[in-house]
């Protein structure tokens, strides 16, 4: 009896500072992990939307709280003056959620550029949500705050070709940014000043 209350509590200490340890690196690593997020899987996006800002937008960024929600966006300076930001929104697809970072002109609230971040559409054909040009391009100077529907719902959004799943879940995650945006544009423009 003696034996097994022993292991029990050396059990129960190792887990206990196992637990710390782990609860510490991941603390420790944090800000390296979101930095190399940033870089990898959401900059190559912000980059082409805030193609010829003179400013970098990884490092030009706020945060902002939304409920329960920490909201990052990404500031684009042009001609001297920071009037774009990027943020990242999110859409059902046919394979899972499909990560969007939508970038938008606060002076008239047109969508500059759309790029996907993540996604688990099917290789070769939902994945064309990410890289073909011609479908992320019909969204440039279209007004954010309105609601984004494919041909085959009604919309004016040409979907994928093979892909009509993926076009939805990539209209809803931007209807959605557009009501992000509308919730928040007070405080967006209060904290973009900063950046001019």
């Amino acid at each position: 009896m003696r034996e097994i209350i022993k292991m029990i509590v050396v059990l129960t200490v190792l887990s206990a500072f196992s637990g710390g340890l782990l609860a510490a690196i991941r603390g420790g690593t944090k800000d390296k992990i979101e930095y190399q997020q940033l870089v990898f899987v959401k900059g190559p996006a912000i980059r082409t939307i805030l193609e010829g800002c003179s400013n970098d937008p990884i490092v030009d960024r706020f945060k902002i709280k939304d409920g329960d929600i920490e909201r990052s966006f990404f500031v684009g300076v042009f001609d001297g003056k920071a009037d774009t930001v990027a943020f990242e929104s999110f859409g059902k697809g046919f394979g899972g959620d499909i990560g969007l970072m939508v970038g938008i002109n606060i002076d008239d609230d047109k969508i500059i550029g759309m790029g996907v971040t993540t996604h688990s559409e099917t290789p070769g054909i939902g994945s064309k949500a990410k890289t073909d040009p011609k479908f992320s391009d019909q969204f440039k100077t279209l007004g954010l705050v309105q609601s984004f529907k494919v041909k085959p719902d009604g919309g004016k959004i040409d979907a994928i070709s093979g892909a009509t799943v993926t076009s939805r879940g990539v209209c809803g995650g931007i209807t959605e940014a557009g009501s992000v945006y509308k919730r928040l544009k007070p405080q967006i423009a209060e904290k973009i000043k900063e950046f001019n």
